[in-house]
């Protein structure tokens, strides 16, 4: 079950939930082992973060005996997708181009990727505008025209 993700997910909330998107189901212990060489929290830390993510609607958490097992209730893919939207819908849509530019630039990829987003730009050049509106009110962009 997808949830509409209407709070934002902290870096520190996306490591715990990467955990149980590759796990499918994990523990806290499951959760704590995983992330024990990544981060020095202490398990109280993680079983935070654990509480925050099922506070927040991310996190489905079943008892089973004196413990609990967390799943998803978001799926990974909808939650990039979600903080995607988020990003471009809180910057001037004249300025999509440049910040997906910059993202490519930064991002590795393999030719595959390089392939797929050929194919998107291929696609989305047959529908392409001269130019882009700004969808700012006055006093939100420099866009000239304000």
């Amino acid at each position: 079950m997808a949830v509409e993700e209407k709070v934002e997910m902290t870096t520190s909330e996306r490591e715990i939930m990467r955990v149980v998107w590759t796990l499918g189901e994990a523990t806290s212990k499951d959760i704590i082992d995983v992330l024990e060489a990544k981060k020095e929290w202490k398990p109280a830390t993680a079983k935070t973060f654990i509480g925050r993510l099922v506070k927040k609607g991310f996190l489905l958490a079943e008892p089973e005996g004196n413990k609990y097992i967390y799943s998803a209730a978001i799926s990974e893919e909808d939650s990039v997708k979600t903080a995607a939207h988020r990003l471009f819908d809180q910057i001037c849509h004249k300025q999509a181009g440049k910040t997906i530019a910059d993202m490519l630039s930064e991002a590795p990829l393999s030719h595959q990727d390089v392939e797929l987003i050929q194919q998107v730009l291929n696609d989305k050049k047959k529908h392409a505008v001269d130019e882009v509106a700004c969808n700012c009110v006055p006093g939100q962009c420099k866009c000239s025209t304000h």
